[in-house]
């Protein structure tokens, strides 16, 4: 009865729309979970978001979860896992993307979850590392282990806000390493990060990642293909 009250004058919010959550829903409430712009991508593998490293580097696989939009609900979702500190927010898609992607005849196999790295120095100001927090949600699902270790962010690179594609690449092509990479050899990677705008950072942790002969799959929570 108390929970009911405090919930009441206290209402736990929906991620997404702001609405209140009602007693059995978490994070993200079944409407959102419903009406919320899924790309499919993992039951196609020539989708819009593969279709950006062709020609570039060699993926298995890519697909994101949501199709985002400036001002949209997915970017007041993603704006509350990584800068509002609502880590939950990164493992509930993970938990939700990762029911999909078990079911997909395109994510098989997968050895080893990786989430695209911060640097040092921005980890510290936020704290936390959102893609971390989706990668876990996705493990879980998965059944899948996830390794926080072996890729690092060597380089504390600029934003990628508002950079174009050739800009974006030049902001991020040197700035990834592999340590203990012999654990990583041969391995099927999914890399794993928040949003993929043009895949330069994907494409950048990719390709030493393929150094050791990994296979790489990517997950995203969203795509902007704007």
């Amino acid at each position: 009865m108390f929970n009911d009250f405090f919930n009441l004058i206290f209402p736990h919010l929906c991620a997404a729309c702001n609405e209140a959550l009602l007693k059995n829903e978490q994070v993200i409430c079944t409407a959102c979970q419903i009406n919320l712009p899924k790309t499919n991508h993992h039951l196609d593998k020539t989708n819009s978001l593969n279709q950006i490293f062709w020609g570039r580097i060699t993926i298995e696989m890519a697909g994101a979860y949501y199709q985002f939009d400036k001002k949209s609900s997915v970017q007041h979702l993603l704006h509350q896992l990584k800068y509002k500190g609502h880590k939950e927010v990164g493992v509930k898609i993970g938990e939700l993307y990762g029911m999909e992607l078990k079911e997909s005849i395109h994510y098989t196999n997968i050895d080893l979850i990786i989430p695209v790295p911060l640097h040092g120095k921005k980890l510290k100001k936020r704290g936390y590392n959102q893609s971390e927090f989706f990668a876990k949600g996705l493990a879980t699902q998965l059944g899948v282990t996830m390794n926080t270790n072996c890729l690092y962010r060597k380089i504390n690179s600029d934003t990628q806000t508002n950079k174009g594609r050739y800009p974006r690449w030049e902001n991020v092509r040197a700035v990834f390493e592999v340590k203990d990479g012999e654990m990583l050899r041969n391995k099927s990677i999914l890399l794993v990060d928040d949003v993929i705008t043009t895949g330069s950072t994907i494409e950048a942790c990719a390709s030493v990642l393929q150094e050791y002969n990994c296979t790489i799959y990517v997950a995203a929570i969203a795509f902007s293909s704007a």
